[in-house]
Formats: C-alpha cells, sequence, structure tokens
C-alpha cells in the first residue's frame, strides 16, 4: 500500500489555478492511495519573480506588479473547509485531511495564527520559499543568476534551521532540498549534497530536536544521503509528498520513496495517514 500523499495543492492554492481536489481525489482512488491532505499555500511573503526567460509562468506575472514584485493573495479558509467536506461526502472510500504549507512561519507568525485559528487543520507543512535579496525576496532559482549557487544552498539550510524555532504552529518540515529543483548544473556542475554535509546535518538536527518530522518530497526525489543523516541526526518521523498542484502528479515516485524509507529504518503506523516512525 503507497503512503498517505501529505503535500498536495489544488485550486485552493494561489499558485495553482489549474488544480482540482476533486480529480486528485479521483486520481487517488484510482491508484489505491489511502489517504491524501491538501496542504495548500498560506504566504505572505511578497518576492521578485520572472517576467522574462525561462521562469516565466504567466499566471503568476498577472498578479505581480511592474517590478515583478508579487504579493500572495489572501487564503480563504472557510471557502476550502467547505471544498474538503465536499470531497469527503464525494469520496467515502479515502481519507481525505485539511491542511496548509506555511511559507516563512517565522516571519509571519502572526498572519499564520490566525488562519490556523479559522477551522481545523490536520496536516500543516512548515516551508522556507524565499531568502532576502537586494532589498526584497527571491527563490532560489531567482538568486543563482547572481549569486554563488553554494551560498544559496548555504544561506538556505541556515534559513531553514532559524524556521525551526518557530512555535508550534506546523508539524513537518517541506522539501529540505528546495534549492534542488533550480540548482544551476551548467554552471555549477552536478548537485552533490556532500558538499554541504555540515549545513545539512545542522538543519536537520534543528528539525529533529523541535520534535517535527521529514518530509520526502518526491518533485525532485530526495537524495538518500539526506534521509541517512536525518536519521543518524535523530530524526523520529517522515511523511510522503509529491507536491502535486495537478491531478496526475499525485502520489509520483512514492513507491520508490517508500522504499527508501524502509531501508533507513522507517515503517507505516497504525493507520494509513500516520506518519511513518523510527524503528531502531
Amino acid at each position: 500500500m503507497l503512503p498517505c500523499d501529505s503535500h498536495a495543492h489544488s485550486e485552493w492554492s494561489w499558485d495553482s489555478p489549474a488544480g482540482d481536489m476533486a480529480g486528485s481525489c479521483a486520481r487517488a482512488v484510482e491508484i489505491g492511495l489511502p489517504a491524501i491532505a491538501f496542504t495548500e499555500h498560506l504566504d505572505h511573503t511578497a518576492w521578485r519573480i520572472a517576467l522574462e526567460g525561462p521562469y516565466v509562468a504567466e499566471h503568476l506575472t498577472a498578479l505581480a506588479d511592474a517590478d515583478g514584485l508579487l504579493t500572495p493573495p489572501a487564503f480563504d479558509p472557510a471557502g476550502y473547509l467547505a471544498a474538503i467536506e465536499r470531497c469527503r461526502e464525494r469520496f467515502p472510500q479515502l481519507r481525505i485531511l485539511s491542511g496548509l504549507e506555511l511559507g516563512e512561519p517565522h516571519w509571519h507568525a502572526e498572519q499564520c495564527a490566525a488562519v490556523l485559528a479559522a477551522g481545523r487543520f490536520d496536516r500543516v507543512l512548515g516551508s522556507l520559499h524565499a531568502l532576502p535579496d537586494r532589498g526584497a525576496f527571491a527563490e532560489p532559482w531567482g538568486l543563482y543568476p547572481h549569486r554563488d549557487a553554494h551560498d544559496v544552498v548555504r544561506e538556505y539550510l541556515s534559513g531553514v534551521a532559524t524556521m525551526m524555532s518557530a512555535g508550534g504552529m506546523f508539524s513537518v518540515l517541506a522539501h529540505i532540498d528546495y534549492p534542488v529543483r533550480s540548482w544551476p548544473a551548467d554552471r555549477a556542475g552536478p548537485f552533490d549534497p556532500k558538499l554541504f554535509e555540515e549545513e545539512f546535518r545542522y538543519a536537520l538536527r534543528a528539525t529533529a530536536q523541535s520534535g517535527r518530522a521529514l518530509e520526502i518530497n518526491t518533485r525532485v526525489p530526495l537524495h538518500a544521503t539526506i534521509l541517512a543523516w536525518w536519521h543518524e541526526e535523530g530524526g523520529d518521523a517522515v511523511t510522503f509528498g509529491s507536491d502535486a498542484h495537478l491531478p496526475p502528479y499525485v502520489a509520483d515516485g512514492f513507491a520508490e520513496a517508500a522504499q527508501m524509507a524502509e531501508a533507513f529504518g522507517f515503517r507505516p503506523g497504525a493507520n494509513p495517514y500516520d506518519l511513518w516512525g523510527r524503528v531502531d
């Protein structure tokens, strides 16, 4: 049995206008997934996006000003939670979890807390997407063209460790390897996590000490070395996240990810939607 997809998006995420909650549920049932969590984006950081070049996304440029500064729109918790209930009624054979992906929660604690108080959210992720950049913020892909790629990753991992000092608003660290998605291999060579072992271990140790779980994100398969370090640094649990914004990508790569998790000593819980715990 595949593990729960604990990181999926639908039309309720501001960056996913083509998302489809019902379609993702239908896909989950089709592939035999026991559970899915719709962890919609809750973002408050305004950041620069590309207005030209390979990283242009039309659905994002429509939200940006003339300088490319994007301010994420407000999240509608009531509408979202009502949609969750409709899907639960339509797909009784599937366990459907509510959730949020908090962007930089340590920078926006008050705003995040207000939304979390609006209803029940079963699975809450903490994510670092952006870093300071020339008086504003930018994602790693926006930093690589004018900064040393290795320095960007080091700053990102330091930021992850700092984020762990946030209160108990989230229980899972999402995509610790987020900078790998846009790593400039043409200039910096293939990504090798061992070049950042000290920084990865520092972030993983801070996550483990905070009592949170580590997400195995399959958007870009997590390197096995990082999962090995998670186990060595005392990590107690993992989750699995496709980061799917469209139904076809729900639980993509989960069979391989589950095998890897088992190889490093993590096993399913009593329920299919439980975290996978450490077995020593």
